[in-house]
């Protein structure tokens, strides 16, 4: 018996019936000879950690643009925090943590440069519109190892597009974004629960807002400290689960309430304000003109490290190439490509 087999039975002793056992995956695109130490979800997680486009995530944007203080959050800390919430409540609930954790590391993959703002920007400029799940989807479906993508399980894939809840409702029945997994659920609501946090955390360490500007009803059901709300969140998500039954990931309708609120004060305190908004202005201008300019130019697309796939048409190409961005990359190729440059005496 290898050591994966051994793993699979101590899944089946140990984990409630609820739970995605990785012996009963529903397998992978292209069939492939199991890992002998490695269930499949670990196998997942695994090449999603060593992936490239996970290595990026630590110069994209989460909040604050390229910020250069050491300890605001990038796309890659939102991602880690997520993973860490999720594994918790997982742990808790005697659900798949491996599984879980593959969501969690690969969730955030397609996300663009300079955040929701670049996101908004291919939104515009592409047909059919642009969505960082689809693309995260893309990436580890295509785009990672140079074409062959990293050949996921379907319960990773499905938990990846279905996290995002955008402003809508953080808990929904449709079967559209539900994932079809408690675990794929759970890393929907760790999501939330990371980014109102740290989000709301950076704005304080910013000066952009006081903690005593955070309305009293918010506080009052989540609490006043960083530690303190995550901590209610995250109780509060096992304990709404474990009251149902086990068979379904909640949270209480107070809490729900509470998150709905603060998202709201965020963007409206935050996430809008001039002072953070005005340089997203900047940076979709530099996405958009490096959009349009790499249409009609294919040869700088690959001299600069685009790809072009079989069946592809220019416009996915470049919106690969301008996806997987990070902030310094995309600006400092702006200024090669449309600003002078200083003339080198030999």
């Amino acid at each position: 018996m290898t050591i994966r087999h051994q793993l699979e039975q101590q899944e089946k002793q140990f984990l409630s019936p609820y739970a995605c056992l990785s012996s009963e995956s529903q397998g992978r695109s292209f069939q492939e000879e199991p890992c002998s130490v490695r269930t499949a979800f670990q196998h997942d997680r695994d090449r999603i950690l060593h992936s490239k486009s996970f290595r990026r995530l630590k110069h994209k944007t989460q909040v604050f643009l390229a910020p250069e203080g050491d300890h605001y959050r990038t796309r890659l800390t939102h991602t880690l925090e997520v993973a860490q919430i999720a594994r918790t409540v997982a742990r808790a609930l005697k659900l798949n943590e491996d599984l879980t954790e593959a969501i969690g590391l690969g969730h955030d993959l397609g996300h663009t440069p300079f955040g929701h703002a670049g996101e908004r920007v291919l939104s515009e400029l592409v047909s059919g519109g642009f969505h960082h799940v689809r693309q995260s989807l893309r990436v580890v479906d295509v785009l990672e190892r140079e074409g062959r993508g990293l050949n996921l399980t379907v319960e990773v894939r499905d938990g990846i597009v279905k996290h995002s809840k955008g402003r809508g409702p953080i808990l929904s029945e449709d079967p559209k974004v539900k994932a079809m997994t408690l675990e794929g659920q759970i890393v929907r609501l760790a999501d939330i629960i990371a980014y109102v946090n740290h989000d709301l955390d950076d704005a304080l360490r910013a000066g952009l807002i006081s903690a005593g500007q955070v309305p009293s009803a918010i506080t009052a059901v989540l609490g006043t400290r960083h530690s303190q709300r995550i901590n209610t969140m995250v109780c509060d998500m096992i304990d709404a689960s474990l009251t149902f039954g086990g068979d379904r990931v909640r949270l209480s309708d107070p809490v729900i309430e509470a998150i709905d609120a603060l998202r709201d004060w965020l963007f409206a305190h935050v996430y809008q304000v001039r002072t953070v908004h005005d340089d997203f202005v900047k940076a979709s201008r530099i996405l958009r003109e490096l959009f349009l300019f790499f249409m009609q130019n294919e040869d700088v697309l690959l001299s600069h490290g685009g790809d072009r796939y079989p069946g592809d048409s220019m416009e996915v190409s470049v919106v690969d190439f301008i996806a997987g961005m990070t902030d310094r990359f995309a600006i400092n190729l702006y200024h090669r490509l449309f600003l002078p440059q200083p003339w080198k005496i030999l």
